[in-house]
């Protein structure tokens, strides 16, 4: 298996394969272990960079983290050219999506139309993956759907949980919904779902995960879906009463009394700011307001690729973690033991 190193910014990287040949956008290149996390078994899980890591935060607490706000639509681009989000946004607004066009542009593919055939979701870090060529697009979508269907991941996350998993491996199910509640698109779980559910647009999902390290009271888990639906692995750590850290949208389900996690309802919980407990916030030297910003630590690391021509070895692309993200591994301890 050939492995293929992208280039961090931002926590998010792009790859563009151009009709029938993979491009290697500098930075880009085959190494042949990555200096990020290695996936494979027998290999030890660390994070990237974090001997260079010290504490002193100053006015930047996550350091790497895209401020998309900042940018103007020419600097927009600039960043494109090695880091890509799908990020839609609304009509007219201006989003990495929105700029894909000039982006082909830039990167010199004239009226050639960049696709995006892998995306992690739009608070989520890591891997980006790109085409300009139809045939190439729908290849790789009918291999990610044949994988899916024989329950063969493709995909590999890294997060960060606030509590620990019950178990060190598993698998998580869930039936799950989107309801537009308050002027926002929640995912809701759904029990004992009916025939009717299913008809209305509930739909059965999984995934597997992997507690890597554990510290602090949080861990570091590997999560690889089996399902395509909106903020999956998000709720599903949620379901395990250990919310990724920085989920600001569906953590509030999780409640504590005297040391007790427990699920409040989800359709009567409302989105809100995560609040780390106090020695969480010590051990990641970070003060309320700065938790408040905490960005979702979420990170598509990994894709497996088939081979591009016949006979031609499979292909895992690999993303770095983010600084922020590295930062925090090192803050809380989380080594694999």
């Amino acid at each position: 298996m050939r492995t293929v190193l992208a280039r961090e910014m931002g926590g998010c990287s792009v790859l563009g394969r151009i009709c029938g040949v993979w491009r290697r956008r500098p930075g880009v290149r085959a190494v042949p272990k990555a200096p990020g996390f290695d996936t494979e078994a027998g290999h030890q899980l660390r994070p990237r960079g974090s001997s260079k890591w010290s504490r002193p935060l100053g006015g930047q607490p996550f350091p790497g983290l895209l401020q998309l706000e900042n940018l103007s639509r020419e600097e927009l681009v600039d960043v494109l050219r090695a880091a890509v989000v799908d990020q839609k946004g609304k009509p007219g607004e201006l989003t990495l999506f929105s700029v894909l066009p000039e982006l082909s542009q830039s990167l010199g593919l004239g009226d050639q139309e960049l696709q995006v055939v892998q995306a992690s979701g739009k608070e989520t870090s890591g891997l980006v993956l790109l085409s300009s060529c139809p045939q190439t697009a729908s290849r790789l979508q009918k291999f990610f759907i044949y994988s899916r269907r024989a329950q063969r991941p493709t995909a590999t996350y890294c997060a960060v949980t606030d509590g620990i998993p019950a178990t060190s491996e598993g698998k998580i199910q869930a039936a799950l919904k989107l309801e537009h509640i308050d002027g926002v698109d929640l995912v809701i779980p759904v029990k004992s779902p009916s025939r009717k559910d299913f008809q209305e647009g509930v739909k059965r999902t999984l995934s597997h995960f992997h507690v890597v390290a554990m510290g602090s009271g949080c861990a570091l888990v590997q999560l690889q879906p089996l399902t395509v639906f909106p903020s999956q692995l998000q709720v599903h750590m949620v379901l395990q009463l250990c919310p990724v850290l920085g989920d600001h949208t569906y953590s509030a389900r999780v409640g504590t009394v005297l040391g007790q996690r427990f699920l409040l309802p989800a359709e009567s919980t409302k989105p809100q700011r995560q609040v780390p407990d106090e020695a969480l916030l010590r051990r990641l030297c970070l003060t309320p307001s700065q938790a408040a910003q905490l960005p979702l630590h979420l990170h598509l690391h990994c894709l497996h690729l088939p081979g591009m021509r016949p006979g031609e070895a499979p292909m895992k692309l690999l993303a770095p973690l983010p600084s922020y993200f590295s930062r925090t591994l090192q803050c809380l301890g989380l080594h694999q033991q």
